[in-house]
């Protein structure tokens, strides 16, 4: 495999003739550093201060001091930067002149999303960072390469489909898999990672949906598997890579095999032959095959000539990222979020209650509370906190912030779920009324906002397709737990789980809880 735009020499030595000059800035500037250290705080809903957060930049090295004091913590620190402004939107200058445009303002997310998308790709700074784990994936290119992919991938996403995905795939891994773990954990009084049960069901889901594969990960014995861990790192490891300081200490330590690439070379070649394994399994499938009666993603791409098997693979693991981690991303926070919410959990088993006898695809189609629980989890905790694009040409955005050729622009679903001026002054809240209306007496709608105040689920062209199928699993899974069980987190009183992000966020730690039977509880 080869990797475009690196030029390893060049690479190697400009980093060792910069490492003295490096040191003499560190030393220089280690005083003023402490002086001018910005404060942050550890509780995520206290109200941000209006004051200028902007960190300061210094010659050479940039605002290198508070990237590196914030680089665990990188969406809630820029978070907390942008809404101290009034445009909500700041220029964070890395090392060596670098710089990337960070927005939270639904003007500038239309503009760089939808009336600008053509001078908003990828870029290729993402897809060379990306390309050893993506390639030429989706969520990796640009252009007529992304064009084909969306539309070969569309043909999943009708009504029929969907209501295949509910009636079967989910229903089954339900009913014959999760159920019955958690019958058992409430039987014996076992904690369980919550974190860790909502990845298995996501990826048996969207295994079989995406690829007619069933690779049985939410067994009762919870069965150790070396892909997911291994796909867990890529994304891990990716996510340093992309935030590194200085690009060219990862790329030596990638031309040298050691340390952190070590570890991805080794986790990327773990995930791309279990992907090349099911992509040969279904290719041997559709040659025995006269006609195909069930097609699903995996087939409609090697039907339509899309067969060269690096390419395929690339197609396999966007699809395992893209349905893997966000909806248990959502769900993990979504059942902490209950949790302290009682009056929130009784609205929706009454919900569940009133749906009960009809079938489970109009069931969860209709459930408009549990609809708006699942959107306000997803604007405090959304499970793609940052999405960076790369300016193609010079432009200046809507509020007057001048964007140069190459400039890495991010907006920010996580600062976006926190503005007040667009949530109002309870934006600390959970609290899924505000995407309600009353439509008669007792009944109530949901009413979305516009996808560029809320792009969880990206916006314009590149507005995800899985939206209602990810929407119509979490639906499922929720109604499906509450109408049998009461889910308690097992943590210490007043201790809030640690929001962590990388290609897609997690809960640090996982979500322990212990699962109580509401048939015992209510005798």
């Amino acid at each position: 495999m080869t990797f475009p735009g690196l030029d390893f020499e060049y690479s190697i030595s400009l980093l060792f003739c910069l490492i003295p000059f490096f040191c003499f800035f560190l030393l220089s500037l280690k005083t003023s550093f402490k002086n001018d250290k910005i404060f942050v705080s550890s509780n995520n809903k206290s109200k941000l201060s209006t004051t200028n957060k902007i960190p300061k930049a210094y010659p050479l090295v940039g605002s290198y001091f508070e990237i590196k004091a914030n680089k665990h913590r990188r969406s809630q620190w820029t978070c907390e930067i942008v809404n101290s402004l009034p445009n909500l939107t700041f220029t964070l200058h890395r090392p060596l002149g670098h710089i990337q445009v960070y927005t939270a303002n639904p003007a500038n997310v239309q503009h760089i999303l939808k009336t600008h998308f053509h001078n908003y790709p990828k870029g290729d700074f993402a897809h060379m960072t990306n390309w050893d784990f993506m390639g030429d994936g989706i969520f990796n290119v640009d252009g007529e390469k992304w064009k084909f992919q969306r539309q070969v991938s569309s043909h999943e996403f009708n009504t029929k489909s969907l209501r295949r995905f509910v009636e079967t795939v989910v229903a089954d891994e339900l009913n014959e898999r999760l159920i019955p773990i958690l019958s058992e954990a409430a039987a014996n009084k076992t904690v369980l990672d919550f974190q860790d049960i909502f990845q298995r069901f996501a990826f048996d889901n969207i295994c079989k949906v995406a690829f007619g594969y069933d690779p049985a990960y939410l067994l009762s014995s919870l069965p150790d598997a070396k892909f997911p861990v291994a796909f867990e790192d890529c994304t891990r490891l990716l996510s340093e890579r992309i935030n590194a300081p200085f690009p060219l200490y990862w790329k030596a330590k990638r031309f040298f095999n050691f340390g952190s690439e070590k570890q991805l070379k080794e986790a990327v070649a773990e995930v791309r032959e279990f992907s090349k394994q099911i992509m040969r399994e279904k290719k041997k499938e559709l040659e025995k095959k006269s006609s195909i009666d069930s097609v699903d993603i995996l087939s409609r791409f090697l039907t339509s000539g899309y067969c060269d098997e690096d390419l395929v693979t690339d197609v396999v693991i966007s699809f395992i990222l893209a349905g893997r981690d966000t909806t248990s991303a959502a769900l993990t926070w979504f059942f902490w979020l209950l949790s302290r919410h009682s009056d929130v959990e009784n609205e929706i088993l009454r919900e569940i209650t009133e749906k009960a006898e009809s079938p489970l695809f109009d069931e969860v189609k209709d459930m408009p509370y549990t609809h708006a629980s699942l959107y306000e989890t997803m604007r405090l905790y959304p499970p793609v906190p940052l999405d960076t694009k790369s300016a193609k040409n010079d432009d200046v955005l809507p509020d007057g912030t001048y964007v140069k050729k190459g400039t890495r622009v991010i907006y920010h679903p996580y600062a976006m779920g926190r503005v007040e001026s667009v949530w109002g002054a309870d934006w600390p809240e959970f609290r899924p009324e505000r995407w309600l209306e009353s439509v008669e007496p007792g009944k109530r709608s949901f009413v979305s906002r516009d996808q560029y105040t809320y792009p969880v689920f990206q916006a314009g062209p590149r507005v995800c397709l899985g939206k209602e199928m990810a929407m119509l699993q979490m639906k499922t899974v929720v109604a499906g737990i509450l109408r049998r069980f009461k889910v308690v987190p097992v943590m210490e009183k007043g201790v809030e789980p640690v929001f962590l992000s990388f290609l897609t966020s997690k809960m640090q730690g996982g979500l322990p809880v212990r699962i109580e039977d509401r048939v015992v509880e209510s005798c």
